[in-house]
């Protein structure tokens, strides 16, 4: 791996690490990723301009001038200043990136960005795992849909790592996963497993959760009410696990973390945001189970995902 993209795949390393709730990590800024460099030792790094050198003093380098009109305006203002209020570009690869890995990175899609970060504290690994026990026990008392509460043998809350990069998030539970508690255990989730094992990854790497966590009768479709009666339980695994990517598998899920009346055809292709994860919108693993012809555009979603997130396949 060349220098310029140990910098910056270290620098990603450092974001992962501060969201999953490891407060002693330092920012991914250009100072940090600087001192990095130099604990790997290697000679020939250099950082990115304007970043501090090792061993040069804070004090040695010239204070940011402030513009003549005043205050540096927020990047809402200057999205609201284009037209698009509470929206920004995402951000380019660093330019001390080499061509390559510029070049490689510069075929992923532009991301669509909403400002804001999740609500309230990014907890250590000991208190998410307290939150969601916690939340499970209320889930698996819930009475909010009488209808599906009273068909369903059990919740289906979710499970996996509660320090996630990749959270997966479905529609519903379906036989298997009412009859075993666990989400996407049947025909569908042994396909999603291949999926996540294809990125490199284990199903312990990741947080596997669904929209609602009762099974639909006759694996229908998630009422609206249904959907709107969940949403505490999911937003608030989500807000717990600040993943750095949320994989939306199918259109129910899609529409529902976005808020969008979208197709998923329309949706994929890019990355979008909720909070601080990046959303990628793809094939649910059972509808590719009915259209396998689709399987090839579900793994190009994954690997436009894969890139920004620094991981190869080998594919």
């Amino acid at each position: 791996m060349r220098n310029d993209e140990l910098l910056y795949a270290a620098s990603q390393l450092a974001r992962h690490l501060k969201r999953s709730g490891v407060q002693w990590m330092p920012g991914p800024d250009a100072e940090n990723v600087a001192r990095l460099a130099e604990s790997f030792q290697l000679p020939d790094a250099r950082p990115p301009d304007g970043a501090q050198t090792p061993g040069q003093s804070a004090a040695s380098r010239k204070p940011a001038s402030t513009p003549a009109d005043g205050p540096r305006k927020s990047a809402a203002s200057r999205a609201a200043d284009r037209g698009q209020p509470g929206r920004r570009p995402a951000p380019s690869p660093p330019d001390h990136l080499g061509d390559a890995t510029r070049s490689r990175l510069a075929g992923v899609p532009p991301m669509e960005v909403s400002d804001g970060p999740y609500p309230g504290e990014n907890l250590l690994a000991p208190q998410r795992v307290e939150v969601l026990e916690s939340l499970a026990n209320t889930v698996a008392q819930c009475q909010r849909c009488p209808h599906l509460a009273s068909c369903r043998k059990q919740t289906v809350f979710g499970e996996g790592s509660v320090t996630p990069r990749f959270a997966f998030f479905g529609e519903g539970p379906g036989a298997d996963e009412d009859r075993t508690g666990r989400p996407f255990v049947g025909r569908a989730g042994q396909l999603l497993t291949k999926m996540i094992e294809a990125c490199t990854l284990r199903r312990d790497d990741v947080y596997i959760l669904n929209t609602v966590k009762c099974r639909p009768p006759g694996n229908r479709n998630p009422e609206p009410t249904e959907i709107e009666n969940c949403r505490e339980y999911f937003t608030t695994q989500l807000s717990t696990l600040r993943p750095e990517y949320v994989v939306c598998l199918g259109a129910v899920a899609a529409q529902t973390l976005l808020q969008s009346k979208l197709s998923v055809g329309r949706l994929r292709g890019k990355l979008h945001r909720y909070f601080d994860s990046k959303v990628l919108v793809t094939y649910h693993p059972a509808y590719l189970l009915r259209n396998p012809s689709a399987k090839r555009a579900a793994w190009e979603d994954l690997q436009l995902m894969l890139r920004d997130a620094g991981i190869r396949t080998g594919q």
